[in-house]
């Protein structure tokens, strides 16, 4: 599919017209464009090339490059401007000038003054910063614009930037421009990634390629319009080919991978880093609200889940009520089967070893000590209270009424004794008064 976007049909291609501003976009200037600029990817047509090829022809008037080093080497070691031990002073003051990259380096008198720049060859206010290589590829289209307004009125008009920068590409309908991402950089400026979507006649689409869409950014006439817009940088956003890695490897430049030279470039670096720190410790404290969001539900679900286990066992024990009186009405007028009479020794069994004194028996009679006690202590300190488990109370109580049981039979069983007990001394009071009147 060939990658070429003429104008539309009915204009000339040779015919100037400007066209109507961007509208609504007014925030980012108004855009002119020409009917003949089609949205080509070839290289643009230059005019005046044999006037201005003329005016470069022209011999230079500066000096070469040998002299530049020797007016360079006589300013920082041996000037003459003086002709006295002063000389040496000024040699160390062009010496710090060139350190520091600005100033001017007097010599002679016959010969300007040196121009010290941060490019020179002893300028020592040079860093070297590192960048994360992207990821992306040619073919993923992303293209980055960098825009000297702030982030917040990008938000704003998004949607007259993105017709806007139709407008740029030619208006074709099979386009359509889309924002994947927006930062903010330093210095209230902001970086807008954007890639370009062609559709086809039959349906298809497809990315228009990263190098392909910066290559049609940079023709001078679409780099103008961009420019109105508030555009001061453009870059694509595509990793290095292994050719190109390779390349960098064989070839590798003075300073790799990214040189900083002087106080503004270094500054700059360390704008950005601030800006991408404030944006990790903004990223954090949004992961810091979730954690805390995340454990207050945690907190509210494992009361939940106690709650429910509580209610969970409390319908087990009704369930396991209703299937006993159940079992006991369908058992009603059987005899007792062998394996129930079993059940029942071993329950028996369970019985007397929670009744003997020195189990389980003891252990509940010290519990009732110790919350008589504590019941005590309560009516001391008012503001304590004390709460049992509804299940452990319902246990007490159900030990408490056996116990009142089997006191109740207890007292049964000796008045039944004490009856017979009378029954036993009326008769044998009955027995020693006929003896005694037979004797008599």
């Amino acid at each position: 599919m060939a990658f070429n976007f003429g104008a539309p049909t009915g204009t000339s291609g040779t015919a100037a017209a400007t066209a109507a501003p961007a509208g609504g976009f007014g925030g980012f200037g108004t855009t002119s464009t020409t009917a003949g600029s089609a949205f080509s990817f070839s290289a643009p047509t230059n005019t005046g090339t044999t006037a201005l090829g003329g005016l470069f022809s022209q011999p230079a008037q500066a000096p070469t490059q040998s002299s530049q080093l020797i007016n360079t080497a006589s300013a920082l070691s041996a000037p003459t401007l003086l002709g006295d031990e002063r000389d040496a002073i000024l040699a160390k003051w062009n010496q710090l000038q060139a350190f520091w990259g600005t100033g001017k380096g007097y010599f002679s008198n016959h010969i300007p003054p040196v121009e010290f720049t941060q490019e020179n060859p002893f300028c020592r206010f040079k860093a070297v910063g590192y960048s994360c290589m992207p990821s992306n590829k040619d073919e993923d289209g992303l293209v980055v614009l960098v825009f000297n307004k702030k982030e917040a009125d990008i938000r704003s008009q998004q949607q007259q930037l993105v017709e806007s920068l139709h407008k740029v590409l030619g208006g074709n309908q099979t386009l359509t421009v889309n924002v994947e991402g927006i930062k903010t950089l330093p210095d209230d400026q902001t970086e807008v990634v954007i890639y370009v979507v062609e559709r086809s006649p039959n349906g298809t689409s497809r990315r228009v390629p990263a190098t392909t869409l910066y290559a049609h950014f940079e023709q001078a006439n679409v780099k103008t319009q961009l420019q109105q817009l508030g555009v001061t940088l453009s870059m694509t956003r595509t990793e290095l080919s292994p050719a190109q890695v390779k390349q960098l490897l064989q070839n590798p430049p003075a300073l790799i991978p990214v040189p900083m030279v002087g106080f503004k470039e270094l500054l700059r670096r360390l704008k950005v880093q601030d800006q991408m720190t404030k944006q990790h410790q903004t990223r954090l404290d949004i992961i810091s609200e979730d954690i805390g969001e995340l454990q207050k539900n945690q907190t509210t679900t494992m009361a939940k889940i106690a709650q429910y286990k509580r209610k969970l066992m409390d319908l087990s024990h009704r369930t396991l009520q209703v299937l006993i009186k159940q079992e006991i009405q369908r058992k009603s007028g059987y005899a007792i089967q062998a394996d129930e009479e079993q059940l029942r020794v071993q329950l028996d069994t369970i019985q007397c070893e929670l009744n003997a004194p020195t189990q389980f028996k003891g252990r509940l009679n010290e519990l009732m000590s110790q919350i008589r006690m504590q019941n005590h202590f309560g009516a001391v300190k008012s503001e304590e209270r004390y709460y049992i488990d509804a299940d452990l109370l319902r246990e007490i109580k159900q030990h408490l009424k056996q116990q009142q049981e089997g006191l109740s039979h207890l007292i049964s069983i000796i008045k039944d004794d004490l009856e017979d007990i009378k029954l036993v001394e009326h008769g044998l009071n009955e027995t020693v008064h006929i003896r005694g009147g037979v004797f008599s």
